[in-house]
């Protein structure tokens, strides 16, 4: 049987994965359980095992303008330290990476291949992984870049909105930003097509496929949870003014899917029809599973 490593085990998508992975032998462990920036620890660690997934990493995109060295640390060292490991026992790598690595100035979705151009300091220290991995072991690293993440186990954007509702009348969200809106645990499955598969290399874009805004993804999530959509009120990012600036174009090409001749991500709203009752039991599914959303 496969024997699989997974590091970053305790997050969101680790959570997913440790369920979707449940029936081969994996070996899940949180970021308690390994540093995955000690070389050492990572190289018995990585010993023993087939295939290793990355999903740990930081996240806190407007805290790591004020930490660069430590995103830097956990994002870029972490990753060459599982690469090396990975080349010295000769397991496959999947590495998880973000749409941050572009500058988020397409009109059109990003291929796989689109040259980085990160524009913050998050963004950066994940193109910086990206390119540790095509550096020290390029014939064994499988790199998986996804956006808009929510899911069960995790702080997210739909959970936000839903608390916010509570407590407030309206809600204003951003209209000038626009993306894919992705179920941690479709991510999850599709890190298992690649295990699956027998490929050892390249980038595939992990995300729920069509597009729309904040705007309308919060839209959607409000009929979904059968409160007022009108409740949601369009602005623009200027309004919201952060530490490190949001793409406006964070849409991803799945050209690699159909290359690699792999079924091609589903769309955000059929995927979003489906987590509701899980990721957000407290709420509702309205019955009527039209959506008005942008596809």
């Amino acid at each position: 049987m496969t024997r699989i490593l997974l590091t970053g085990a305790g997050g969101m998508l680790g959570h997913d994965l440790q369920s979707v992975l449940a029936d081969y032998d994996l070996t899940a462990m949180s970021r308690a359980e390994l540093d995955i920036t000690d070389q050492d620890a990572v190289n018995q660690a990585v010993a023993g095992h087939d295939v290793v997934v990355n999903a740990a990493a930081y996240t806190q995109v407007d805290q790591a303008e004020a930490e660069p060295e430590e995103a830097m640390r956990i994002n870029a060292e972490g990753p060459a330290a599982l690469s090396r490991a990975c080349a010295t026992h000769h397991a496959r790598l999947i590495h998880v990476s973000t749409d941050y690595v572009f500058d988020g100035n397409a009109t059109t979705p990003y291929p796989e291949g689109t040259p980085r151009n990160p524009q913050s300091v998050y963004g950066r220290t994940k193109a910086a992984g990206e390119e540790a991995l095509e550096k020290i072991y390029p014939e064994g690293s499988l790199i998986i870049r996804t956006a808009w993440l929510y899911g069960k186990h995790g702080t997210h954007f739909p959970g936000t909105m839903l608390e916010l509702s509570k407590t407030h009348d309206t809600l204003s969200v951003v209209t000038d930003q626009v993306g894919q809106p992705t179920w941690s645990r479709d991510l999850a499955r599709m890190i298992r097509t690649l295990i699956d598969s027998d490929i050892r290399s390249g980038i595939f874009h992990g995300t729920n496929s069509g597009r729309t805004s904040w705007y309308d993804f919060a839209k959607e999530v409000f009929r979904l949870a059968g409160l007022d959509p009108e409740r949601i009120k369009p602005t623009t990012s200027d309004a919201f003014v952060r530490p490190a600036p949001r793409p406006a174009w964070s849409v991803l090409g799945h050209d690699a899917w159909n290359d690699a001749g792999l079924e091609t991500p589903r769309p955000w709203q059929e995927a979003l029809q489906e987590a509701f009752p899980e990721v957000f039991p407290g709420f509702a599914v309205a019955a009527d599973p039209r959506s008005g959303a942008t596809s």
